[in-house]
């Protein structure tokens, strides 16, 4: 048609064409081009009709193209479709005519992306073109944008073609790009990276699945100086939380995919876990995936792989939890909790303690409190639960108590025990019903309760242990607060503020305590006798005094201190009970021998001569019982009392007062082994005691005689509290010794009683 040039075919590569802009008309000034670029030559066209007079077109300024829609009516359809295809060509955009299928016109950023890529993709990255983009790269950072949209396209296009060498080339081509040109101007290649990583882990390619993740763990670990405020990182958290349930059939692959998903989410932590700006990743729904996905792959725990998942899973699971701070250990440990109890992992000492003592190790200290309010509570929350349940929260709790061990379990210390003796006490009930819910549907032994009330009183001990001293009469306190025996001591006071185990022990405390050595049931007096020793045995003499022995050797070292002052004020009360609790009638051996230890303990922790003279009052005192009549006591009680004389005066004359009392009160018991062999602890205290029938007889020469003992301390220490021994002792009773009769809710309580046992030995001052 007239006016309009015929179109050119797209010439070989290394055809040159001549100049263009001498065959432009006169007045026209095409841009000037940028530096290093050279306009290729072209074949010479024919020669422009002229313009019309009166017409010119302006000159533009220098590095200013025109637009390709600038209307021109004055000019012919010729000239304007040339002007507008050279003004493409200098612009470096592919235009629609003259040379859109030319390689050799293409941009310079598109011509060097597509020269690292060889012939044959066996042969890898062109890596002297790989050099010459890079330079390119940092040289124009303005196309980075450009560069890596290319990059995406190119890869999507082989991709596509499912030519994988190819994709894998352009993917090793962006990280180096990441990696090179991580400065201010990143922002402009993450878009186009992150968008083909999606492209490559929505694949049905394992392959390609660890292709993008091993991508985006380096990109994750590049260090960015400038914020970014338009990323999403939603769909990589839901994709590698999948990838770490995999199921492939071939267990090799399967576990390759959970490791690069492991692995991805440890990179998508460390990309967004210090950055404001970036996807909150500790809300509850990134949780509820990162979480179950790590605890799947921790399960499967192989010491002797060191490649397998469970290990990688370790590693990205205390990262993630070192990281915590104080308001995200809460969304953290929850969902721990939900996976536990939907997969039925708390029964048995295994994979719930394991979890939780990774938790414990990895957080921050002062944040591990918070861990063991969440178990506290979710120990309220499956109080209608089976026994193994409870009791493996229980354990976990004891596991994290011993690896807190700051001195403090967080600022709801009484909260703890509350919590803990409401269990027991739940359990106790459960115990005695047959049912752990109140609907008595579901069924439960007292084995499984008795295991789970062990584990209780075993995680009470461990969190009196990282309580301050200060702290455990208070707690002491508050537990004996716990145990309402009716009618048995009147209402506590508030604990003594201050006080502790190394100066005095809290008359609140001790009273109540006491008072539990009247109660008619000997298993309670015994469980008081025995916690009296520990709360009073401070330097572990007692585990010298297991049983009451007659003949101590000479040697027998205890670690003795004179610290009367420490519980002087509660002597008597101590004393006093210690004479009530020999006269029930229904004590046995193992009482006798808990009142021996007692006495024993008590004459080592306040050795000096004013206790020493009371002890020996005290014991006059029980000699003298057991010969009236008054007291109804059966013959295995009296022979009990007189033995329990025979072996504490024994030990007491070899801790320091006179050698002649030791004469004398060894001359009794030779007596003894002569004539009445059934007043001596080794005769008494035996699975068979051998006993006189009918009334018991005692003659002088087999007591303990008050002038002997005076004269034989006479010109001693002693001497000086000798005349004490005028006064016999006698218990001041109060209101406080009146016996329990039975209640409705003693059994109840008895229970509990009893399940209190093992706790208070963890309260002894080491």
């Amino acid at each position: 048609m007239p006016g309009t040039l015929p179109r050119f075919p797209s010439l070989p590569r290394g055809v040159t064409m001549p100049a263009l802009l001498n065959s432009l008309p006169r007045g026209i000034n095409p841009p000037s081009l940028p530096r290093g670029i050279t306009m290729p030559s072209m074949p010479t066209l024919p020669s422009l009709p002229s313009m019309p007079r009166g017409v010119t077109i302006p000159s533009l300024p220098r590095g200013v193209s025109l637009p390709r829609a600038v209307a021109m009516p004055a000019v012919t359809e010729a000239p304007r479709r040339l002007l507008q295809d050279c003004c493409s060509v200098l612009d470096h955009q592919t235009p629609g005519g003259l040379c859109g299928c030319c390689w050799a016109l293409r941009p310079r950023y598109k011509r060097l992306v597509d020269n690292i890529f060889p012939e044959d993709p066996e042969e890898g990255l062109v890596k002297a073109n790989m050099e010459k983009l890079t330079f390119f790269a940092l040289s124009a950072p303005e196309k980075l944008d450009r560069i890596a949209a290319y990059l995406s396209e190119r890869l999507t296009r082989e991709l596509n073609r499912h030519r994988y060498g190819y994709v894998c080339i352009a993917m090793e081509a962006m990280e180096q790009l990441l990696l090179a040109c991580h400065c201010q101007s990143i922002n402009l290649l993450v878009e186009s990276f992150l968008s083909t990583l999606r492209l490559l882990l929505e694949a049905d390619k394992p392959h390609l699945h660890i292709l993008a993740t091993n991508s985006f763990v380096k990109f994750a670990n590049i260090e960015e100086d400038t914020p970014s405020y338009h990323r999403s990182y939603d769909f990589f958290v839901s994709r590698f939380s999948e990838m770490c349930h995999s199921d492939h059939e071939d267990l090799d692959t399967r576990n390759k995919i959970r490791v690069s998903g492991i692995r991805g989410l440890q990179g998508v932590v460390r990309k967004t876990v210090d950055d404001e700006l970036q996807v909150n990743i500790w809300e509850p729904r990134h949780m509820e995936q990162i979480v179950p996905a790590l605890l799947v792959n921790l399960q499967q725990h192989s010491q002797n792989d060191s490649g397998s998942p469970a290990e990688q899973t370790e590693v990205c699971f205390r990262e993630l939890l070192c990281r915590a701070a104080y308001g995200h250990i809460n969304n953290a440990i929850k969902p721990v909790l939900m996976h536990l109890d939907s997969h039925s992992l708390w029964q048995g000492r295994g994979f719930a303690v394991q979890c939780f003592q990774i938790i414990m190790y990895s957080i921050q200290s002062q944040h591990s409190h918070l861990v063991i309010q969440q178990l506290l509570g979710h120990l309220d929350a499956n109080s209608r639960s089976p026994a193994s349940v409870r009791a493996g929260i229980v354990e976990v709790l004891s596991e994290a108590a011993v690896i807190e061990a700051t001195g403090s379990v967080g600022p709801t210390v009484l909260e703890v025990f509350n919590t803990l003796l409401r269990q027991l006490r739940q359990s106790v009930d459960y115990q005695l019903t047959g049912y752990y819910d109140n609907a008595g549907k579901h069924k439960t032994s007292s084995i499984e309760e008795k295991k789970l009330q062990d584990a209780v009183i075993k995680t009470i001990g461990s969190f009196a242990n990282t309580l301050p001293i200060y702290q455990r009469s208070e707690v002491m306190l508050f537990i004996m607060g716990k145990i309402p025996v009716p009618g048995i001591y009147p209402a506590l006071g508030s604990p003594n503020s201050g006080s502790n185990l190394l100066t005095a022990l809290p008359s609140s405390f001790l009273e109540p305590l006491l008072s539990f050595t009247l109660m008619e049931d000997p298993e309670i007096r015994l469980l008081v006798l025995s916690i009296l020793t520990s709360l009073i045995d401070r330097r572990h003499n007692a585990s010298r005094l297991t049983t009451a022995r007659l003949l101590f050797s000479l040697y027998l070292k205890f670690k003795i201190k004179h610290d009367v002052f420490v519980f002087m004020q509660h002597a008597q009360r101590l004393y006093r009970h210690v004479y009530l609790a020999s006269r029930e009638e229904n004590s046995g051996r193992s009482h006798y021998q808990a009142l021996f230890t007692l006495l024993a303990v008590l004459s080592v922790e306040l050795a000096n001569e004013e206790v020493v003279v009371d002890l020996i009052r005290l014991i006059l005192a029980l000699q003298e019982m057991t010969l009236s009549n008054q007291e109804c006591l059966s013959v295995f009680n009296r022979c009990g009392i007189h033995a329990l004389c025979a072996a504490f005066l024994n030990l007491l004359s070899q801790l320091g007062p006179p050698p002649t009392l030791h004469q004398h009160i060894t001359q009794v018991i030779e007596s003894r082994e002569k004539d009445a062999p059934h007043l001596l602890p080794e005769v008494v205290f035996c699975d068979k005691p051998r006993l006189p029938e009918g009334e018991l007889k005692v003659d002088e020469a087999l007591l303990f005689i008050q002038s002997k003992i005076c004269e034989a301390l006479a010109g001693s220490s002693y001497s000086t509290h000798c005349e004490r021994f005028n006064t016999p002792y006698t218990p001041q009773l109060t209101g406080t010794q009146t016996r329990v009769t039975s209640h409705p809710l003693f059994s109840r309580h008895v229970h509990f009683s009893r399940s209190v046992r093992g706790i208070w030995g963890d309260f002894r001052d080491g």
